[in-house]
């Protein structure tokens, strides 16, 4: 199960993730970016409570990410070590930024 919590306003928007972020919930973060991301210029995801990550899920940053350089910049915040460990792994912390 995944929780999204957003926040737009002003050009940047604010996701909040909760739980795992896998095959069943990827497309309902991948719906609510979709929903949120028009004029945004600055996206942060906050991964502090994320316990998981799928391939299906490192997907849908990828894709966030490649928008986001077309309109602005994204950042993942509070990213917790089993996460970073898996950006590691798979080279995503080459792609995505991590503060």
């Amino acid at each position: 199960m995944l929780n999204i919590r957003r926040n737009a306003e002003n050009g940047k928007a604010l996701f909040a993730l909760e739980g795992r972020l896998d095959t069943v919930t990827a497309p309902d973060l991948e719906q609510a970016l979709k929903e949120t991301l028009e004029g945004v210029t600055e996206l942060t995801l906050d991964m502090e409570k994320l316990e998981y990550i799928s391939s299906a899920g490192l997907r849908v940053l990828l894709a966030a990410q490649k928008k986001m350089n077309k309109q602005g910049k994204m950042k993942l915040i509070r990213v917790g070590e089993t996460i970073l460990e898996i950006f590691e792994v798979t080279g995503f912390n080459e792609i995505l930024t991590v503060e």
